[in-house]
């Protein structure tokens, strides 16, 4: 194990082993959730997927600490240490009586934070404590790490819940300008370490504010999808819209500049989005494309026919594809401002 680790490699291992326990975690919901809710009427095991997929999502902060390790080269005792402290330091356990209940996929900045901390205790202790490493590490890093987590939880919070309310105030402006800020806002919010859901739900996101949220994050992710299909495994380029862009969190902090097509083809969909008033819900934005949830929120909110099936194969398929294909060359052919291999995922 590597006990010298720079600064930048460091900060990589914790993002990309983010970005890759949010592909574990998150996506067997974003799969299949909103199908199992809609045929649970009449197939009752769909109750007990929808559970198990729920659990899966409650699991991401000691999936992430397992994810973040891998990436140091962690031994299993150690790996361990940081997963549990990962999962204290989250907020995902909330107190029952006499017992814990998990409730969503807790702070995931938070979640960072914690395994940063208990990634360098692990590394500052090492060898150190010889035969007793067994006995005292693990005790050590989820009270310390842990513990930290536990008491910055409240101000990260704060922070987040701050985040949203300047957010919030785009909503006070004019329609059309609204959904242009709203689709960028959240384009990059999905691909950054703050939880989009977790934004929109803080500050009630509804109306065409949560539309066209959902409809940036529908460009982002067709954008980093097809931007990396070259260099990328064709799974790994459908868990961008599928499942989550976030997962290319890592990329986009080492290449900042790839945030400037992203908003770009974010701005245009949310911009369309307020223009034709595509709407949605508090618990609906934030997803995207994801499990369908986007389209049928807004679907929910439209006249039930087939114009509106049509308008949402358009705005949440064909035109971010196109807009994806333009912008790929423009930006990689014409100007080679980015390769694919700047948006690689080496997911095995």
């Amino acid at each position: 194990m590597k006990t010298k680790i720079s600064s930048k490699e460091y900060t990589m291992n914790i993002l990309n082993g983010i970005s890759l326990s949010v592909v574990v975690a998150l996506i067997p919901s974003a799969l299949v959730g909103q199908l199992m809710v809609a045929i649970k009427s009449f197939f009752p095991y769909a109750t007990t997927i929808i559970m198990m997929t729920s659990f899966a999502m409650s699991l991401l902060p000691i999936i992430t600490g397992v994810c973040v390790s891998l990436y140091f080269k962690l031994n299993p005792i150690q790996i361990s240490a940081v997963a549990i402290a990962a999962m204290v330091g989250s907020g995902v356990m909330q107190p029952g009586e006499g017992t814990f209940i998990l409730k969503g996929t807790g702070d995931i900045i938070n979640t960072g934070i914690t395994i940063a901390l208990a990634v360098w205790l692990v590394l500052l202790i090492g060898d150190r404590l010889k035969n007793f490493t067994m006995l005292l590490l693990p005790l050590l890093v989820i009270i310390i790490a842990g513990g930290i987590g536990i008491l910055i939880l409240p101000y990260i919070k704060m922070i987040a819940t701050t985040i949203g309310l300047i957010i919030s105030h785009i909503t006070s402006l004019q329609p059309l300008l609204m959904g242009t800020l709203m689709g960028i806002s959240f384009a990059i919010l999905i691909v950054s370490p703050i939880s989009s859901v977790g934004i929109a739900t803080a500050i009630g996101l509804v109306g065409i504010g949560s539309g066209s949220a959902n409809l940036g994050i529908t460009a982002a992710s067709f954008m980093l999808a097809v931007y990396g299909s070259s260099v990328n495994q064709i799974g790994t380029s459908f868990a961008h819209f599928i499942g989550s862009p976030k997962i290319q969190m890592g990329n986009m902090l080492k290449k900042p500049l790839l945030f400037v097509p992203v908003c770009i083809n974010a701005g245009i969909m949310g911009l369309l989005g307020a223009i034709l008033n595509i709407e949605g819900n508090a618990t609906s934005a934030g997803f995207g494309f994801s499990g369908l949830i986007g389209p049928m929120a807004a679907y929910a909110n439209m006249d039930k026919n087939m114009v509106s099936v049509v308008i949402l194969a358009v705005l949440f398929v064909i035109l971010p594809v196109g807009l994806a294909y333009l912008s790929k060359y423009i930006f990689i052919k014409k100007l080679a401002w980015f390769k694919p291999t700047d948006v690689l995922l080496d997911i095995k």
